[in-house]
C-alpha cells in the first residue's frame, strides 16, 4: 500500500512557473526559506560537530546521535550509567557546541526543592521590606540534573513544572524559564547503593533514557591515553539559542506518513498489559507500559533523526530506531519479568518485532 504522507508545508517547486511562485503569500516564501536555511546550516554542520565533540569525547556515536536528536526536536533526555563513563562530560561539551547558558546541579541527598528553583527572601532597601524572587539554577537553556537519583523524590519534583511547562511557580508567581530549554539529567543504575528510583510521572517528561555502556578496550585505551596527558583541545562553539529554536521548527515541519504516525502510536500502545491487541508476552512480564507521550516522542524524533541524517522525511527505520531509548523508561517490569530474568531492552526488541510495519 502507498503511504499518504500529512501535508507540513506548500512547497514551490523550482521548476514553476513565475504565476505560479507569485500566488504564494510572502510569509510562507518567507518561512520556506527560513527552514531551508535552517536545514542547509545543519547539514553542513553535522561533521563539525562530530569532529568538536570528539575533542572531548572517544568513540559512544549512538549516544551521541540520540542526545542530539532529544535536543532537536526540543526534549529532556535521561542518560543512564554507571560512575565515570564521561556522562557529565557528554553533556557539558554539548552546551558548548551549541553556545547554551549552562548550569551543573549536583543532586545529593540533603538537596532541597529551592535549591533548583529558586526561593523568595526578605530585601529591605529605603527603609521599606519586601519580598524578592531569587532565581535558583534551573533558570539556564541547558540544565545537568547530575546524579538526579541520589536525591529523594519530593526534591525530584521540584523539576516537575520546569520540564512541562517551561516555568517556575513561587508564592502563586510564575517565573518563565528561558527558551530553549533542556533538562539533560544524569543517573546511575538503581541497583546502586544510595539511589532513590524517579517517579514515573517524571520519567515520562524525559523524551530519551539513553544508556552508557563501557567502551571496547581499544577506545578505552584512547580515553586514558588523552586524559593523562598536558595537551587538552578546546570545543569551538557552532551554534546559539536563536538556531535551536529554528531547529526546533524545522524538525516540526518534517513530512510523515499517517500510517507511520498509526504504526508508532500502535508499537507504544503495544506495551501496554491486559489490553486487546497486547502481545501474550507484554501480558507475562509488563505492569504498566507506555503513554501517549511515548508516540509523540517517537514522531518527533524520527523527525529529528530523518533530518539528521540529511533525508526530507521519516521511515520506518527512523521510529525503531528509536523505539529503545524512547520505551526503557515508560515500561514497567514486573514481578515474574525479574524473576526470569527478562531486561527491558528485550522486550522492546520483541515488540518491534511483533508489530507489523507499514509497507
Amino acid at each position: 500500500s502507498r503511504l499518504r504522507f500529512t501535508p507540513f508545508m506548500t512547497d514551490v517547486p523550482s521548476d514553476a512557473s513565475p504565476a505560479a511562485a507569485d500566488s504564494v503569500p510572502p510569509p510562507l516564501v518567507d518561512r520556506f526559506a527560513q527552514e531551508r536555511a535552517s536545514t542547509e546550516r545543519l547539514l553542513s554542520s553535522r561533521a563539525r560537530i562530530e569532529e568538536e565533540l570528539g575533542k572531548a569525547i572517544v568513540g559512544q556515536r549512538a549516544i551521541i546521535e540520540q542526545i542530539l536528536i532529544a535536543l532537536l526536536a526540543g526534549g529532556h533526555c535521561l542518560i543512564t550509567g554507571a560512575p565515570g563513563l564521561a556522562k557529565t562530560l557528554l553533556v557539558k561539551s554539548i552546551a558548548q557546541i551549541f553556545h547554551l547558558d549552562f548550569r551543573r546541579v549536583q543532586f545529593t541527598p540533603d538537596l532541597m526543592p529551592a535549591d533548583v528553583t529558586g526561593t523568595e527572601i526578605l530585601l529591605e532597601s529605603g527603609g521599606e521590606r519586601r519580598m524578592a524572587f531569587v532565581r535558583g539554577p534551573i533558570f539556564a537553556n541547558m540544565v545537568l540534573a547530575d546524579e538526579i537519583n541520589r536525591t529523594p523524590p519530593k526534591t525530584q519534583a521540584a523539576l516537575l513544572e520546569a520540564m512541562q511547562e517551561h516555568q517556575v511557580t513561587a508564592a502563586g508567581v510564575r517565573h518563565a524559564l528561558p527558551e530553549p530549554f533542556f533538562v539533560l539529567a544524569t543517573q546511575n543504575p538503581i541497583e546502586m547503593e544510595g539511589t532513590y528510583p524517579l517517579p514515573e510521572a517524571q520519567l515520562d517528561r524525559f523524551m530519551f533514557n539513553v544508556v552508557v555502556d563501557y567502551l571496547p578496550e581499544d577506545e578505552e585505551v584512547e580515553v586514558v591515553a588523552r586524559t593523562t596527558q598536558a595537551k587538552k583541545e578546546q570545543i569551538q562553539p557552532l551554534f546559539d539559542g536563536s538556531d535551536v529554536l529554528a531547529f526546533h521548527q524545522l524538525v516540526r515541519s518534517v513530512p510523515i506518513a499517517d500510517e507511520l504516525v498509526r504504526y508508532a502510536v500502535r508499537l507504544a500502545a503495544s506495551s501496554r498489559p491486559r489490553q486487546a491487541s497486547t502481545p501474550e508476552f507484554v501480558n507475562d512480564w509488563v505492569n504498566w507500559g507506555a503513554g501517549t507521550r511515548a508516540g509523540q516522542f517517537l514522531v518527533l524524533g524520527a523527525k529529528a533523526r530523518a533530518l539528521l541524517q540529511g533525508r526530507a522525511h521519516v521511515t520506518v527505520e527512523d521510529i525503531q530506531a528509536l523505539a529503545a531509548p524512547t520505551l526503557r523508561h515508560r515500561i514497567l517490569l514486573n514481578y515474574r519479568a525479574e524473576a526470569e530474568g527478562v531486561q527491558i531492552d528485550s522486550v522492546i526488541s520483541r515488540l518491534v518485532s511483533a508489530q507489523k510495519a507499514p509497507i
